[in-house]
Parts: C-alpha cells; sequence; structure tokens
C-alpha cells in the first residue's frame, strides 16, 4: 500500500471517530491521530464539527495542538510550550518530522546546521541516523546526505496541511505563471512569424539570383552561338 492511499484510510478513520465523540472525549484521540507513525496530514480532522466547534471552549488547547501538527514545527511548540500539553515522545517525533518536511517545502539544500538547531539533534550522526531512519525510511522525504558538504539535498518531500492563506497564494502564483507563459507563448508565436516571413524573403531573394544566373548563362550562349 502507498504513503497516500495509506494517509486517505488513516485520516477517514480519524475523521469517523471525531465526528462520533463529545468535545470533552477529543483530547485522546487528538494524541492518538498526532502519535501515528503513518498520519501526516490534519487537516480534515480540524474541519470535522466536533474538533472546530472546541474554539473559545475549556478544551480550545486540544485544538491549538492539532493546529500546531497541521501547520506548525518543532520550534512552534518550543515557543509555546508553557501553554500547551507536554507531548509525548511519539508526538515529538512526528512534530520533527513535520518540521523536516516543511523546511524541505522552503529550500531543497539544508544545511546540517540549520537542521540540528531546528531539530535539537546534538551532532551530525544523530542527524543523519534522524534523516536516514525516521524521514527517508519512512517515505516522507528523499534526497542524498552530502558529509562533504554538511546538508541534505532534498529530491522529494510530502506536502503538509496548507496553512490558512496559502491556498489563496499558491493560486495568485499559478495565474502570475499562466500570464507569463501566455506572453511568451505570444512571443514564440511572433518570432516563427518573423522567422517564416523571412524565410520566404530568402526564398524569393534565391529564385531572384537563380533566375539572373540563367538570364547570364542565356546571354553567354547567346554570344558564343
Amino acid at each position: 500500500m502507498d504513503i497516500e492511499q495509506k494517509q486517505a484510510e488513516l485520516i477517514d478513520h480519524f475523521v469517523n471517530q471525531a465526528s462520533t465523540l463529545k468535545a470533552s472525549a477529543i483530547w485522546p484521540l487528538i494524541i492518538e491521530a498526532t502519535s501515528h507513525p503513518s498520519l501526516f496530514a490534519f487537516s480534515e480532522i480540524l474541519s470535522t464539527p466536533t474538533v472546530s466547534e472546541l474554539e473559545g471552549t475549556e478544551n480550545s488547547l486540544c485544538l491549538d495542538v492539532l493546529r500546531l501538527f497541521a501547520h506548525g514545527t518543532w520550534s512552534d511548540y518550543k515557543s509555546n510550550a508553557g501553554r500547551l500539553p507536554q507531548l509525548v515522545p511519539d508526538q515529538v517525533l512526528k512534530l520533527k518530522q513535520l518540521t523536516v518536511l516543511t523546511l524541505a517545502e522552503m529550500n531543497k539544500v539544508l544545511p546540517y546546521d540549520q537542521l540540528m538547531q531546528e531539530l535539537d539533534v546534538a551532532n551530525v550522526r544523530e542527524l543523519e541516523d534522524f534523516l536516514i531512519n525516521e524521514c527517508m525510511y519512512a517515505g516522507i522525504v528523499r534526497g542524498k546526505l552530502d558529509q562533504l558538504r554538511r546538508c541534505f539535498e532534498v529530491q522529494f518531500a510530502a506536502g503538509r496541511d496548507l496553512r490558512p492563506g496559502q491556498l489563496g497564494n499558491m493560486l495568485e502564483t499559478l495565474s502570475n505563471w499562466l500570464a507569463t507563459s501566455d506572453n511568451l507563448l505570444v512571443s514564440i508565436q511572433e518570432k516563427i512569424k518573423w522567422a517564416d516571413s523571412t524565410s520566404e524573403l530568402d526564398k524569393k531573394h534565391q529564385k531572384d539570383v537563380e533566375d539572373r544566373v540563367e538570364e547570364v548563362k542565356k546571354s553567354l550562349f547567346l554570344k558564343v552561338s
């Protein structure tokens, strides 16, 4: 089973579970979802009525934790650790994996020093073990560990949940790209037309030259005769 199919099945499972629970009973499910070794997308769970209705209630921290796993990083958790529940080890691991995905979205060459700082990793050996065992073997990233340049070259990274407002930015970027592509296409078409017209002029010039050569040949033939 590929990672996308597994994700879809897990999302359906947790969405269905969340839909049947009361707000007071949602926290264990959130812990289970954010600890699951094969789940890396949480926006569908966030959008279930039981979860979204936690906003402004005494259980709103559950919503904050789920948002953290949907859009945040390990650094975000450390910055807000004083008001958020303590994470269990599997949640810590998951959030660090998600942090790698976020960094890979922004840059395809990740310096070891940056990764060690963002993941609270003490040395290169520990970092490379994490990238190999917890990221590449998990199928969420593919890449090359460059010990000489002290960096991780990302070849593939699974996508994370879209952050609020990110879809609009993506659509704007796509629209700009399409407009640029249209302009480029018009420019190419104009150059093709120019090349075609130039080719026609060249052909006409060549024919004129050939005609003149023929005339000269005939003139010389007549003189010889």
